[in-house]
């Protein structure tokens, strides 16, 4: 696995020991990033969310094109070792901050991220559940992008979120997700 593109493009990232996690594929990730980078323009001063983090590399990826802070939310321990070896071998610690613990286990959220990350693990609905968990505390605001990953077959349907796209890569696929009901997200 390496960085994509941007600051730390062709840096080598550690993936976690084990089969726990499934670490997004150098192609699936420049497909997504092309995906948002189309209808972002660009990642400067972003805030992002990496979700299901797993070795980090999407918000990694994220912060080398120019975001300016990323959360990474992971429980598996082999992980958050990769995480955090990542986040050491890039100098990235001033710029992330690291919660070891579940995603259904966040609070609300003091204002809502620019663009939020999420890589479930696949045909588990994880994704839409967290979502939808989000959405009422407070992660997602008019403004906010979603990209989730899952299974080629798997669907992510949420109440207030409508798909602005969808792309079918190996056995995953790609959906990008905008608020579409205000009155969904508390104020």
């Amino acid at each position: 696995m390496r960085i994509i593109a941007g600051e730390w493009r062709g840096r080598k990232l550690t993936a976690p020991k084990g089969d726990a996690t499934r670490p997004t594929a150098d192609r699936t990730r420049e497909t997504l990033f092309s995906m948002l980078a189309s209808r972002l323009g660009s990642f400067e001063g972003l805030r992002v969310a990496d979700l299901f983090a797993g070795s980090g590399a999407l918000g990694l990826e994220a912060l080398s094109r120019g975001a300016a802070h990323c959360l990474f939310v992971e429980q598996d321990r082999a992980a958050l070792d990769a995480i955090r070896a990542n986040i050491v071998a890039l100098a990235a610690r001033p710029q992330t901050d690291v919660d070891a613990m579940s995603v259904m286990h966040l609070r609300a959220a003091r204002e809502p991220y620019d663009l939020i990350l999420l890589d479930p693990p696949y045909k588990t609905s994880a994704g839409s559940v967290a979502l939808d968990r989000l959405l009422r505390l407070g992660w997602i605001g008019r403004a906010t992008w979603i990209a989730v990953e899952t299974a080629f077959n798997e669907d992510v349907n949420v109440k207030g979120l409508a798909k602005d796209a969808e792309r079918r890569v190996g056995k995953g696929k790609l959906t990008l997700l905008r608020m579409t009901d205000p009155d969904a997200a508390p104020e």
